[in-house]
């Protein structure tokens, strides 16, 4: 396919990479900066404003004339600039010059709010990174011990990140006896990676070892049990009341986070730590119920005088990584029980291994992850999530009642290491399969794997390849 990614920033480069590998992408940006950038990449760049006419026909986009007939070279744009006009109009041209498949971010939340406009201006897809790190940071408060946190099936599970602590009962528990020995709980572990750098997907006889950190498939009932097993010292904080959140940074996403917890979780006290004096009216007038305080998020003072050391989760949202960082460590150090900050730059993803911050929330990989995922499967509007760290993807199938699979069992499917039927929701419930579960007709099925398998797993669950 040929591709047209306008805006080379963090997220348009990360896509390019990806896609190039298999596609033809153009990367339109106009900042020469950016140029250097993209040439370490297998695209072609294209200097321009990517919302103007004739630069999008550098790129293939405007219909060239061929004889009588004029056609568009281009099968999808996607506009991801941090200007919400200028990716709003170059798709609107692109839909215009006969791309079908195009593809918005939006930053303010009013575009995102109703799907009309998108599809007034022909927009297929309008995303917001805003939405999906808010979930995101839901899922961590909710569960303590979690780095990361993707809901399934409307809420009903959630891929868990957990490091296995050394007081774990779980330590060198083969994987196929923790089932029988806890039989409540209602989860699959997906991936593994060990201690000593060894990782992957495991089976039945992989052993379970301390430091272990596990990608975990639940159904939110389980999420105590599965907190407890993992981290004993946590007991019972999967299910406390939040109490008293603090979030510091007042913009777009720092106000899209407390709308999200004021939602989520009631009447928690919740503190607002914002520099900007207009900020702080606009905010007092938006969160009448939270406190709005005026200060720097590294004011040690004003953190303790608001009780940090009795807050039960920090979360740092303001537009610098290094400040998120710094100033989520200090909120650890003064007593706040979990930290989290947003951070863009991929470099500083793996700072919590030496760093006081219990959980790092990237917007642009949650941006990325689902532009990537709408290219390799546009006609699959239920996909799910990609896990970019251990380069596996989980999409979510309803099966048809002419799909193939249906009425076989799972152990019939002969699936290779590396897919694992992660979860099956069947009339409301939602189940943890075994090799004897049959598939019916209506089933929900959270497939997880490898990103190398995927799209072949992908059609043979959509019901378009016979098996055998």
């Amino acid at each position: 396919m040929n591709i047209v990614i306008v805006g080379a920033g963090e997220v348009g480069r990360s896509v390019a990479k990806t896609l190039s590998e298999k596609h033809n992408v153009y990367l339109v940006d106009n900042d020469r900066e950016k140029e250097q950038a993209a040439k370490e990449l297998d695209v072609q760049f294209i200097l321009g404003n990517g919302s103007r006419p004739h630069v999008l026909a550098q790129a293939g986009v405007i219909p060239s004339s061929d004889g009588e007939e004029k056609h568009c070279d281009v099968d999808i744009l996607i506009a991801c600039t941090n200007r919400d006009e200028v990716n709003m109009l170059s798709c609107w041209i692109a839909h215009n010059a006969g791309i079908e498949n195009v593809i918005s971010r939006a930053r303010n939340l009013e575009f995102t709010d109703s799907p009309d406009w998108g599809k007034k201006l022909g927009i297929k897809l309008m995303i917001s990174p805003e939405r999906s790190i808010s979930r995101e940071i839901i899922g961590l408060l909710e569960v303590t011990g979690a780095t990361h946190a993707a809901e399934l099936l409307d809420g009903k599970a959630a891929l868990y990140t957990l490091k296995i602590s050394e007081d774990s009962p779980l330590v060198n528990m083969a994987l196929k006896d923790v089932r029988p020995k806890f039989p409540d709980l209602m989860a699959v572990f997906v991936h593994v990676e060990h201690d000593d750098g060894v990782s992957g997907v495991p089976n039945g006889f992989t052993i379970l070892k301390a430091n272990d950190i596990c990608h975990v498939v639940t159904y939110k009932k389980s999420v105590d049990l599965l907190q407890n097993l993992f981290q004993p010292k946590n007991k019972n904080e999967a299910s406390k009341t939040l109490r008293k959140l603090f979030i510091v940074g007042g913009g777009k996403l720092g106000t899209q986070i407390a709308q999200a917890i004021r939602r989520d979780f009631g009447n928690v006290n919740l503190r607002i730590v914002e520099k900007n004096h207009e900020r702080c009216i606009r905010l007092s007038e938006e969160f009448g119920d939270a406190l709005v305080i005026e200060a720097d998020g590294a004011d040690k003072k004003a953190l303790s005088d608001e009780g940090i050391e009795n807050a039960d989760g920090y979360i740092c949202a303001t537009e610098s990584d290094e400040l998120n960082l710094i100033y989520s460590s200090i909120a650890k150090k003064m007593g706040a029980k979990k930290t989290i900050a947003i951070v863009k730059r991929k470099d500083y993803q793996d700072l919590t291994s030496c760093m006081p911050v219990d959980a790092i929330v990237d917007p642009n990989e949650a941006l990325a992850s689902v532009i990537l995922r709408f290219v390799r499967y546009p006609e699959h509007t239920l996909a799910l999530t990609m896990v970019e760290k251990i380069n596996a993807e989980m999409l979510d199938f309803k099966m048809s009642e002419n799909n193939k699979l249906v009425g076989k069992t799972l152990i019939e499917l002969k699936l290779p290491k590396g897919v694992i039927i992660a979860l099956l929701e069947r009339n409301g419930e939602v189940l943890v399969p075994t090799g004897a579960t049959k598939l019916l007709a209506g089933d929900r099925v959270i497939l997880f794997a490898l990103t190398s398998m995927m799209s072949e797993y992908a059609e043979l669950f959509s019901g378009g390849r016979n098996e055998n």
